[in-house]
C-alpha cells in the first residue's frame, strides 16, 4: 500500500500538487475506508482491483485540481468530523477561529445562549456551537436548499440532529417575527469579483460561487448583515463575521456607522492575519 501511495505521490508531486505524498496517503486511506496511520501499520495489506481502481480516479480527480476534501469526502472542524462535497464551501481553519470566537464569547455569559447562523454551509459553526458549547437554540439557515441538506446530514452524522434547526432563506428572511438571538454569526461570502481570476483552481472551479463572491469589493453581503442584524438581536447581543484580510478598516467602519453597535473588535486568524469582526448590540438607551 505505501509503495502504491509513495508513486501516486510523486507523480502528485511533480503535476504541482503541494503536498504530493500527504495527499496521496489521504486519498488511498479514503478509499479503503481505513485511517492514514493504518497504511502503515497494516502495509502489507492487498489492494484489491476494484480498490485500485477507485484509486485511480481519484488521483486523477486531484490531478484536475478538484479540492482533495470533496475527493475524500470529509474533513475536520475543530472536533468534528464533517461530510464535504461540492454542495458548500470546505470549512477552513480561518473558520474555526470565528466559532472559537463566539463559543468564548457565550462561555462567559454564564446563562444559556442561543444563536443563528447565517449561511451555515457544512454546518460546522452551527453543530460546534450546539455540540462543543451547548448553545441552545441555534438556527442555521442558508440560500441554498443543497447546502442545508448537506448540513443536516452532518448534524445525523455527529449526532446533533436535535440540537440545530436549519431553515431555507437568504440572510434572515427565515428568522420568525419576533423572533430573536444573543449571538448572530456568519462566515458570508466576501471575496471580490474581481479577484475571481486569482484564486486557485481549486477554489476557483470547484466549490459553490454564490457561497464565495460577494461583488466588486467582497462587501455586499457583509454590509447587509451590519444593517439588518440588530433587528434579530436581544440588547448586548452579539454579532461576529468572519472577513477578508483586506476588509479590516472598511467592515469596521460599517460597525462604526451603525449607533446599534458599541466597539468593534477585531480578531487575528492563527496566521496573524485579522479574519474576524465582532461587536455588541447596544441598550435602548445607547449603552
Amino acid at each position: 500500500m505505501l509503495a502504491l501511495a509513495r508513486k501516486a505521490g510523486e507523480h502528485l508531486a511533480a503535476h504541482g500538487i503541494e503536498n504530493g505524498r500527504l495527499e496521496a496517503e489521504l486519498m488511498l486511506a479514503a478509499v479503503l475506508g481505513v485511517k492514514r496511520l493504518d497504511l502503515y501499520l497494516q502495509h502489507d495489506r492487498p489492494v484489491t482491483a476494484r480498490e485500485l481502481d477507485a484509486y485511480r480516479t481519484s488521483v486523477r480527480r486531484r490531478l484536475r485540481h478538484e479540492p482533495l476534501q470533496y475527493i475524500t469526502g470529509e474533513t475536520a472542524f475543530r472536533k468534528l468530523e464533517l461530510r464535504t462535497d461540492p454542495r458548500a464551501l470546505i470549512p477552513r481553519p480561518e473558520t474555526e477561529v470565528l466559532a472559537g470566537v463566539v463559543l468564548e464569547w457565550a462561555r462567559d455569559r454564564q446563562r444559556p445562549v442561543s444563536a443563528l447562523e447565517v449561511g451555515t454551509g457544512t454546518g460546522a459553526i452551527a453543530l460546534s456551537l450546539a455540540l462543543e458549547g451547548g448553545l441552545q437554540p441555534v438556527v442555521a439557515t442558508d440560500v441554498s436548499a443543497e447546502a442545508l441538506a448537506l448540513a443536516r446530514e452532518n448534524a445525523t452524522r455527529v449526532g446533533a440532529s436535535a440540537h440545530v434547526e436549519f431553515r431555507e432563506g437568504a440572510l434572515f428572511e427565515p428568522v420568525r417575527p419576533g423572533e430573536r438571538f444573543d449571538v448572530v454569526v456568519s462566515n458570508p461570502p466576501y471575496v471580490p469579483e474581481r479577484e475571481r481570476v486569482y484564486l486557485p483552481a481549486e477554489i476557483r472551479e470547484h466549490e459553490p460561487a454564490q457561497a464565495l463572491f460577494a461583488g466588486p469589493e467582497g462587501l455586499d453581503v457583509i454590509e447587509r448583515l451590519v444593517a439588518e442584524a440588530p433587528t434579530v438581536l436581544w440588547s448586548q447581543g452579539l454579532l461576529a463575521i468572519e472577513i477578508g484580510s483586506e476588509q479590516t478598516e472598511s467592515v469596521t467602519a460599517l460597525f462604526g456607522a451603525n449607533r446599534c453597535y458599541g466597539p468593534a473588535r477585531v480578531v487575528n486568524d492563527l496566521a496573524g492575519r485579522p479574519r474576524v469582526v465582532l461587536a455588541e448590540r447596544r441598550d435602548s438607551d445607547g449603552k
